[in-house]
């Protein structure tokens, strides 16, 4: 997909429309398809940066920049998510490149640790995240925290 619109956004600066399509991919992809009930709201959101992917105005791909301290000592990406009808065509790829390179501008060039859904492991370790924790449950769904070393 090359005609992807990344942007990265401060929660304050977040329109109303933008930030109900983020919530609203998160909650279609994390509840509903993964069935997995919890409260996708963990006042992260306030204190992170955005990070979209439209396609013709449509949101497609979503990352979460976590500054340091706050889900980790280390920066974290997290809620990474694309909708269904994006995957497989290469845009979560393109979203952790974005989300690795601007979370590296925002906050220095610096440690950058997960909690990923284990069966992702392949995939984030493609982008350099080693595995740095024994498999957890968290919501009901096996995840292991990886870190990208700078």
């Amino acid at each position: 997909m090359e005609n992807i619109q990344w942007s990265c956004t401060a929660f304050a600066d977040l329109s109303v429309a933008a930030l109900y399509e983020i919530l609203k991919l998160r909650s279609e992809v994390f509840v509903v398809e993964q069935q997995c009930i919890f409260l996708d709201m963990d006042d992260k959101d306030v204190n992170s940066y955005h990070v979209t992917g439209l396609v013709d105005n449509k949101l497609i791909a979503y990352s979460r920049l976590i500054p340091p301290g706050i889900a980790f000592a280390e920066t974290s990406i997290g809620r990474v998510v694309t909708a269904n009808s994006a995957r497989k065509s290469g845009a979560g790829k393109l979203l952790m490149n974005y989300s690795i390179l601007k979370a590296k501008e925002l906050f220095g060039n610096q440690d950058i640790r997960i909690g990923a859904q284990l069966y992702l492991k392949k995939f984030y370790s493609s982008f350099g995240f080693n595995t740095v924790s024994e498999i957890y449950l968290e919501d009901g769904i096996e995840h292991i925290e990886m870190t990208l070393y700078t």
